[in-house]
C-alpha cells in the first residue's frame, strides 16, 4: 500500500495528469492581527494587583543558586526549541509520513538517515541558540562549569536578542510582494509548493516573537541558576545591578525578558536598573557600532555579503530548478530561493511551523547555512576589514570593567556620556549583562581576538569543509551569548584566571603568554595585557573612515583594514 505522503508526492510530481489549482487573488498579500483590542484596558478597580489584595502567604528566601560552581555532575546543555515544530527535509517527507523530529542538541554530523537531520541547525543567524561542545574549538572535555579548585568572582554576559520578525524590507517581504503581484495575472503552484496558491505573508517586522521572548527569559533563568550567588556582592555593597541594551523595541524587550528570567516577575521591575543606549545613525553606542562606522555600511563592510551572493548563485541552482518545476506564472530567481529558505526559519520562529521547510533538501539547508558562514566571516568576523574597529567599543568597556579603570580615551563608538558615568557604567559589579545584536557581538569577539572560532580559516566559496569551525548557527544564532568568567583558582599560578565561553563552548585562548590549558584558562593579567595591546593596534579612524581599497574575500584580516 502507498502511504498518504508518497501518494501526495507522486501526485505533485505528475501534476500534468490532474487539474492544477489556480492561485487565490490574495496570495502573497500581507496579513496581520491586532492585540490587545485598542479599546480594552485592565480593570484595576475590580481586578486589583496583588499589592492591593495582600495575603501573600509565607515568603522565605533560600540560598542563591550557584550551579556553575556547585553542580558536580556537570553543566546543563541547552537543546530545547519547544514549542517550535521543524519538519524533516524534502526527501524524507517524500518517503515517509511519520518522520520524527530529532533532538535539537543531537550531533549534526554522521547523519545516519534523513529523518535525523534537523534543518533548524542550518539556518545561520536565524537558528535558535543551542549548546555547542568545546571540542568544536579543540578543548575536548572542557565544560562551562567552574573547574575544581576555582571560584567565580566576576561574570560578564554579552547576549543577543531572541527570535524576531524579519527586518524592514528584507527578502521575505519582497518575495511576498512578488507572489502577490503574480496573483493579479495568475499563477499556479503544484506538488509540494501547492500551498503557495493560498499563502499569505503573516510576519511583522523587527519585533521579538513569542519564542524569541522565551529565549531571553530562559537565558536569564539559566544565568541566575548558574551565577545567582554573585548577587551577594550587590547586597553587601547596597547597590542594584546595572544591565545594558539599546533603544530598539526588541532590544529593550530583550533586556527586560532576560531580567524577568533572572529576577522574576514582577521583581525585576525594582531589582535591577537598565541602561539604554540610543540606537540611531550618528549616535555612539557600543551595541550598535554600525551607526557611526561609515565603512561598515558600504562595500568595505560587505565583503562577506558579496562573496555569499556569488556562492549562492551556484549553490542554489538545484533548488531553483526543482522549485521552478512546481510553478507556472512566476519566474523564480536565486534571490527567491534564499527568501523562501528565510521564510522557513522566520515562519517557524514566529508561527511555530512553516510549509516552506518541507520543500527544501538537506543539501539546500547546508548551502543556506554556508552562505551565512561566508557572510558573517567576511562582514563581522576575522575576514572583515572593519569588524575589529566596530568591536573596539565593547573591548574597551570590557577592559575597563576587568581593570576597574574608567575609559578616558574616546576614540571608538563608546558613548562618553553613558560610559563616563559610574551610575550608567559602573566598574564594581560582580555580574554584568549586556544585550546587543549578533553583528555587534561577533564584532566584539573579533576585536577580543577569539581566533579559535575561525581556526579552520575562511569558509570556502566553492565547498563546505567537514572540519570548518566558523559556523554562523553556532556563533551568532538567536539568543547567542558570550560569557567571560573571572576566576580565583588555588591550584593555578597566578591564582587569578580568566576564560571565554561561547554558547557553552569553552574557547581556547591564543594570546601571547597563554599556555595550552584543558579548561581554557589563562592568567588574568596576561589576558588583560593582550586585550590592552589589541586596543592599541586597532586604528578606528582608518578602518571606519579611511578610503582604502575593498579587499577580496578569503583572507584572514584579523578584523582590520588593509594598509
Amino acid at each position: 500500500m502507498i502511504s498518504p505522503a508518497v501518494a501526495f508526492f507522486l501526485l505533485g510530481a505528475c501534476s500534468s495528469a490532474v487539474a492544477s489549482p489556480i492561485a487565490a487573488s490574495n496570495a502573497g498579500a500581507t496579513t496581520s492581527n491586532v492585540y490587545p483590542p485598542p479599546s480594552a484596558t485592565v480593570n484595576t478597580a475590580l481586578l486589583p494587583d496583588e499589592s492591593v489584595i495582600g495575603y501573600p502567604g509565607i515568603t522565605v528566601t533560600g540560598l542563591e543558586p550557584f550551579a556553575a560552581q556547585t553542580a558536580a555532575a556537570g553543566f546543563p546543555s541547552h537543546t530545547n526549541i519547544y514549542p517550535l515544530v521543524v519538519p524533516a527535509p524534502y526527501q524524507t517527507l517524500a518517503a515517509s509520513s511519520s518522520a520524527s523530529t530529532p533532538a535539537y542538541g543531537a550531533p549534526a554530523k554522521n547523519v545516519a538517515r534523513a529523518s535525523d537531520f534537523l534543518s533548524a541547525k542550518y539556518w545561520g543567524n536565524l537558528s535558535p541558540q543551542r549548546s555547542i561542545d568545546s571540542s568544536v574549538y579543540g578543548l575536548t572535555g572542557a565544560s562551562p562549569a567552574i573547574p575544581e579548585t576555582c571560584e567565580a568572582v566576576q561574570v560578564h554576559y554579552y547576549y543577543r536578542h531572541g527570535a524576531r520578525y524579519p527586518t524592514t524590507g528584507a527578502a521575505p517581504s519582497a518575495f511576498a510582494a512578488k507572489v502577490h503581484n503574480a496573483s493579479a495575472t495568475g499563477f499556479t503552484a503544484t506538488g509540494p509548493l501547492s500551498f503557495l496558491n493560498t499563502w499569505t505573508y503573516k510576519l511583522g517586522a523587527e519585533l521579538l516573537t513569542p519564542f524569541g521572548r522565551a529565549q531571553n527569559f530562559d537565558l536569564g533563568v539559566g544565568a541566575r541558576v548558574a551565577y545567582g550567588a554573585l548577587l551577594n556582592n550587590f547586597t553587601a555593597a547596597g547597590k542594584l545591578p546595572v544591565f545594558r541594551t539599546q533603544s530598539q523595541d526588541r532590544m529593550v524587550k530583550t533586556a527586560k525578558n532576560f531580567a524577568a528570567g533572572f529576577f522574576g516577575v514582577p521583581e525585576y521591575v525594582d531589582q535591577v536598573e537598565i541602561s539604554i543606549e540610543v540606537e540611531a545613525v550618528g549616535l555612539n553606542a557600543s551595541g550598535a557600532p554600525y551607526e557611526v562606522c561609515t565603512n561598515s555600511n558600504n562595500a568595505r563592510g560587505s565583503v562577506g555579503s558579496t562573496a555569499a551572493t556569488n556562492y549562492t548563485n551556484v549553490a542554489y541552482q538545484p533548488a531553483l530548478k526543482r522549485l521552478q518545476s512546481w510553478v507556472t506564472g512566476i519566474n523564480f530567481t536565486v534571490t527567491d530561493v534564499g527568501a523562501m529558505l528565510q521564510l522557513c526559519a522566520y515562519e517557524t520562529d514566529a508561527l511555530g511551523y512553516s510549509k516552506f521547510c518541507e520543500i527544501f533538501t538537506e543539501d539546500d539547508f547546508k548551502a543556506f547555512e554556508h552562505s551565512f558562514d561566508i557572510s558573517f566571516y567576511g562582514n563581522n568576523g576575522f575576514g572583515s576589514p572593519v569588524a575589529a574597529a566596530q568591536g573596539l567599543g565593547y573591548l574597551q568597556e570590557l577592559v575597563a570593567r576587568l581593570s576597574k579603570i574608567p575609559i578616558t580615551k574616546w576614540n571608538s563608538e563608546t558613548n562618553s556620556t553613558l560610559d563616563g558615568s559610574n551610575v550608567t557604567f559602573p566598574l564594581d559589579q560582580a555580574f554584568y549583562a549586556d544585550a546587543a545584536h549578533e553583528v555587534s557581538i561577533l564584532d566584539a569577539m573579533t576585536a577580543i581576538n577569539l581566533t579559535a572560532l575561525a581556526k579552520s580559516g575562511p569558509p570556502s566559496v566553492s565547498s563546505i569543509a567537514a572540519d570548518q569551525t566558523f559556523v554562523a548557527s553556532q556563533i551568532v544564532p538567536f539568543a547567542t551569548n558570550m560569557v567571560v568568567q573571572v576566576l580565583e583558582c588555588q591550584a593555578s599560578s597566578p591564582t587569578k584566571q580568566i576564560r571565554f565561553i561561547v554558547n557553552d563552548a569553552v574557547v581556547p585562548l591564543e594570546y601571547e603568554g597563554c599556555k595550552s590549558d584543558f579548561n581554557g584558562l589563562c592568567a588574568f593579567d596576561t589576558v588583560l595585557a593582550a586585550l590592552q595591546k589589541r586596543i592599541a593596534e586597532i586604528d578606528y579612524n582608518y578602518d571606519c573612515f579611511g578610503n582604502w581599497t575593498v579587499p577580496t574575500y578569503g583572507k584572514d584580516f584579523n578584523g582590520r583594514a588593509p594598509k
